[in-house]
């Protein structure tokens, strides 16, 4: 397997992705998902999605913090704290695992470029926030390869549809 840098996230109707440094709404069945996804590799968030998970350093996975603050420091031995995109991709070339793009907004922004994949959970639904994917994210270089609609049930309130796009030969 080539290992790849993955953007991953999930987005009501109106592009929004999060409320108050965590997610607008609760789908077990999409953190599943996500949690499966990402679990052995790398995620590369920013500080502000990080502190908004409460510091939570998720389990099998390492997590990268990409953040201006140069104080900014994390005591844990799966915590790595970086402080340009430069350095972030440095690192990921001198190792095997993927690379998960999770957010927030100025992170998708600044890996667009060096994207290979996108995994994006089209919820079906509007919901109440302050974040929302960027507006100006160019999405011409990529294609659409699969689509899974996981239908609403108990645990689950609304329908959402996953997508994945791979970034198209040149």
């Amino acid at each position: 397997m080539t290992k790849k840098i993955t953007a991953i996230w999930a987005q009501d109707k109106n592009g929004l992705i999060g409320k108050g440094g965590g997610l607008p709404w609760s789908l077990p069945a999409d953190l599943e998902h996500f949690k499966q996804t990402t679990s052995g590799h790398a995620m590369v968030m920013g500080r502000v999605t990080f502190d908004g998970m409460g510091k939570r350093v998720l389990p099998n996975r390492l997590s990268l913090i990409l953040t201006k603050d140069k104080h900014y420091q994390v005591d844990h031995d799966r915590v790595l704290v970086f402080h340009s995109l430069e350095e972030v991709l440095d690192w990921y070339h001198s190792q095997d695992k993927n690379l998960y793009v999770i957010g927030g907004s100025q992170i998708f922004s600044a890996f667009q470029p060096v994207l290979n994949q996108i995994i994006k959970t089209d919820i079906h639904g509007e919901f109440e926030g302050d974040v929302y994917f960027p507006t100006d994210f160019d999405w011409s270089d990529f294609e659409e390869v699969s689509s899974k609609l996981r239908e609403k049930d108990q645990q689950n309130p609304v329908d959402f549809t996953v997508r994945i796009f791979e970034k198209r030969e040149k």
